[in-house]
């Protein structure tokens, strides 16, 4: 379970710069941007492997709590629209300029749903953790007006919404090879 700690506060930690502005200008006028986002990206990655590793190794009992079954019923319609969210977050869409942070709402989505759909310690740990950060960045994000102005192109909607969707459908059904849990009865 401390691998799986460590790459959260690696992972979360320098994702959470932003809402410290302060550190983050200061960081990035002592680093240079060039450093400062390779340094960024190189602590993101450490992190994520951590995740991934820690997770894989942590045991999946004891359980919290019992699943929710509307979560688990819900899951697959709410991935799609999380996947949808987390597309057009990347891209000059409708969706972004009208949400503003689809990118955190995605990630809240995926959060909540996995959370409640589990019930293991190390599942509360892992999606409880990811849903505080995407709550505490969207609200520094609003709260910091961090919105960049575009022009959306109704093609990027499209592309983001058929993209995801199929990246959603594919993770659904490699779930069970993926991430060891079966999720639809469609799954391979």
């Amino acid at each position: 379970m401390g691998l799986l700690v460590l790459g959260l506060v690696l992972f979360i930690g320098i994702h959470l710069l932003p809402v410290l502005t302060g550190v983050r200008n200061a960081l990035q006028a002592r680093m240079g941007e060039k450093a400062y986002k390779g340094m960024f990206s190189l602590v993101s990655a450490a992190g994520l492997v951590l995740i991934v590793i820690g997770y894989g190794r942590a045991p999946s009992e004891p359980r919290l709590f019992a699943p929710v079954p509307a979560a688990v019923l819900l899951a697959p319609l709410a991935m799609i629209v999380s996947f949808v969210l987390l597309a057009a977050a990347n891209m000059r869409t409708h969706i972004r300029r009208a949400l503003k942070h689809p990118m955190l709402l995605g990630v809240g989505l995926w959060a909540t749903v996995h959370l409640l759909a589990n019930g293991e310690v190390k599942a509360t740990l892992l999606f409880g953790a990811f849903l505080a950060y995407a709550v505490i960045d969207l609200l520094s994000a609003v709260q910091r007006h961090a919105v960049k102005q575009f022009t959306p192109v109704a093609r990027q909607d499209a592309m983001a919404i058929g993209a995801a969707v199929v990246l959603a459908l594919l993770v659904m059904a490699f779930h069970r090879h993926l991430f060891g849990v079966p999720v639809v009865p469609w799954g391979l």
